[in-house]
């Protein structure tokens, strides 16, 4: 087994390899879950997305991690800390796609809490973002749950299309009085 770089109650969190294609594909493929991207992706750019977190974790040590469910051993989607670049300026941000099946189950909670908390501990952050479509009340409401506020919003170019995020942020000082921390 793959080692674990984040765990939770339910889930392992580990790096993504090129033998998880198909779980990835899984998620990536099915326009239902990239509602808030505009597309679903093709076999080659799910590879290219693949490639693109295996560079990451080369590069800074992190990214998008396969998340899986300790009892079933199955994928429930990726997360994790990364990079995110905003009007050139980087920030350590929080990102998470879950399979249709593990929506509603409190998983994107529980794991973006505990990328949070690595991303604070393990990375230093003094601050933790998370970009967000407004549109995705969803995604909005993890957010919020996890104490993050809306810092404010830029248009992001992706695939030729322009679209709006809302940017949440929370500092480290505002983390530790968190009451859903451990």
């Amino acid at each position: 087994m793959e080692d674990i770089i984040i765990e939770t109650n339910r889930l392992s969190l580990r790096e993504i390899t090129k033998d998880d294609y198909r779980d990835i594909a899984n998620i990536l493929q099915d326009i239902e879950v990239m509602y808030a991207w505009e597309k679903s992706f093709s076999d080659e750019e799910v590879q290219d997305w693949i490639n693109k977190n295996l560079k990451r974790y080369s590069n800074e040590g992190y990214s998008y991690f396969l998340a899986i469910n300790k009892e079933n051993n199955k994928v429930v989607g990726v997360m994790g800390p990364l990079i995110e670049k905003i009007d050139q300026k980087e920030y350590i941000g929080v990102a998470y796609i879950l399979n249709k099946e593990a929506w509603g189950m409190g998983y994107a909670t529980e794991g973006v809490s505990a990328c949070i908390e690595y991303a604070f501990d393990k990375l230093n952050a003094d601050k933790v973002i998370a970009q967000i479509r407004p549109n995705n009340t969803n995604s909005c409401n993890v957010a919020k749950r996890l104490n993050m506020k809306i810092q404010g919003k830029y248009i992001k170019v992706y695939d030729n299309k322009e679209m709006e995020h809302l940017i949440y942020s929370i500092k480290h000082s505002d983390y530790l009085k968190c009451s859903y921390k451990k």
